[in-house]
């Protein structure tokens, strides 16, 4: 993006906020502490994500009530609240108590005070392995610096982030809102993967996985043939194809399983992972 575009989607989405900083549905923010578009915060500074783009990462996550939501540096808490409108219970973690004593007004004005919870605390040293989805906006760096911990996540959790990606950790989808000014208004999605790098014993033969965060390589060796393979993890859904062959199945824990498809052919199969 040229210098000048960014700055003047910083503009428009500065004026946005400043024009309807509260969350939709609030006819103005509860007295007292107003926060500031751009103010300083202890990793990032405070830019609220527009609100279709939060309900957007919430429909990519497919959040039901069933889920447990934690966002990342939650501000005037407007992602926990959308979350919490549908019926789940989320937590929004911030460093800054006066936005936390804003986002507790704000779920009370609009009554989601009973699923939507809000503390003050380092991200850093939070705990959020309960969480089904983590939803933030914060910086490439600090996404970075959180990615292990994301990555020892539960699989399938699902980890939204407004505007900025993992790195090489490629996204397994994303969606830009396009208004004439695209800075702010993408979303992407990652699917934390089972982790199943190593050795895995076949019926007949071994099965040897390579694995670069959702994606698989490595080679199955059966009938005294080695073979590649390709293949990718969703959550613990796992996928590759090895000598034709199309394998579909489930991780969990030291054992996977599933359906195997060679031309017309339909059988099952299950694999064990060899200890180290």
């Amino acid at each position: 993006m040229k210098r000048h575009h960014m700055f003047f989607c910083l503009a428009v989405a500065v004026a946005l906020a400043l024009s309807a900083a509260a969350v939709p549905g609030q006819e103005q923010q509860p007295s007292g502490f107003q926060p500031v578009v751009g103010q300083p915060g202890k990793d990032v500074v405070w830019v609220p994500s527009p609100q279709d783009l939060v309900e957007k990462m919430l429909d990519m996550a497919k959040v039901t009530p069933q889920d447990f939501v934690i966002d990342l540096g939650s501000g005037d808490g407007r992602t926990v609240i959308s979350a919490a409108k549908r019926g789940t219970q989320a937590l929004g973690i911030e460093y800054n108590p006066d936005m936390v004593e804003l986002s507790e007004q704000n779920a009370a004005h609009e009554g989601v005070s009973g699923k939507a919870r809000f503390v003050k605390a380092d991200l850093f040293e939070s705990d959020f392995s309960q969480a089904t989805v983590i939803t933030m906006f914060l910086l490439p760096d600090i996404n970075i610096r959180l990615r292990p911990k994301l990555l020892n996540l539960k699989p399938g959790t699902r980890v939204v982030s407004n505007s900025f990606t993992m790195d090489d950790w490629e996204p397994d989808d994303s969606v830009s809102l396009e208004n004439g000014c695209t800075s702010w208004r993408t979303a992407y999605l990652w699917i934390v993967p089972a982790k199943v790098e190593g050795k895995w014993r076949l019926p007949q033969g071994e099965l040897t996985l390579q694995q670069t965060f959702q994606m698989l390589s490595g080679t199955l060796d059966k009938d005294g043939k080695s073979v590649p393979l390709k293949g990718k993890l969703k959550g613990d859904e796992i996928s590759f194809t090895a000598g034709g062959a199309e394998y579909t199945g489930r991780v969990s824990g030291g054992t996977m399983s599933g359906s195997l498809k060679y031309g017309t052919d339909h059988s099952a199969w299950t694999a064990t992972r060899e200890k180290p």
